[in-house]
């Protein structure tokens, strides 16, 4: 039998994103089939608002509706401590859990050689400008996840930032707190865990 070309066209879309294998593509384009048509519409709508109705905030490049975002703009936040984060989820976590009241600065990733993702490639140097643009910055949390990957990219940090407080900008570093298991991302832990990691810090 051969498959219609618009459903093999959407398996195909499915299978190009992340963790969805052929058998998940198939399941949910003909799952799809079924749903009625406004349904389909209103999903195709948000698809084709993604990118349009969002904007990456200038200031520490997570996603939000304006730039600055709501909470770069937000004048009750402590913008001299910035926490720095793998991608824009972290972000969610953290403030989902409501005891962080700092800045933010998403770097899009981490580095990792082995899928030629380097120190350009990601937010490092933007991040770094901030800080030399900055002296009110007061403690940099290091919060990237804690894998092979996430700590490297916290050691490059770290030794880049160290450059700039030799430079004589007074400055504390810390890592995110030992409260998330290794292996672990932040946006699938729980409040608890990420309030306890988020406490219990340490000078890196």
């Amino acid at each position: 039998m051969k498959i219609p070309k618009a459903i093999q066209n959407l398996i195909e879309a499915f299978e190009r994103l992340p963790g969805i294998g052929p058998k998940t593509a198939q399941r949910l384009t003909f799952y799809l089939l079924h749903v009625p048509q406004l349904e389909l519409d209103r999903f195709a709508q948000a698809l084709e608002n993604l990118k349009k109705e969002t904007i990456l905030c200038s200031v520490c490049f997570t996603i939000g509706e304006e730039d600055p975002c709501s909470i770069c703009s937000d004048k009750q936040r402590d913008s001299s401590i910035i926490c720095v984060v793998e991608h824009p989820l972290d972000v969610l976590a953290l403030e989902k859990n409501g005891k962080y009241h700092g800045a933010y600065h998403v770097l899009h990733g981490r580095i990792d050689p082995l899928n030629n993702i380097g120190p350009d490639e990601i937010y490092i140097e933007q991040l770094l400008e901030r800080i030399r643009n900055n002296a009110g910055i007061k403690e940099i949390i290091l919060a990237t996840n804690p894998t092979m990957e996430g700590e490297a990219t916290a050691m490059y940090i770290h030794k880049q930032i160290k450059q700039i407080v030799q430079n004589g900008h007074q400055l504390k570093i810390t890592r995110i707190g030992r409260g998330l298991p290794v292996g672990a991302d932040l946006e699938y832990a729980d409040e608890v865990t990420l309030q306890r990691a988020m406490e219990g810090r340490s000078e890196y």
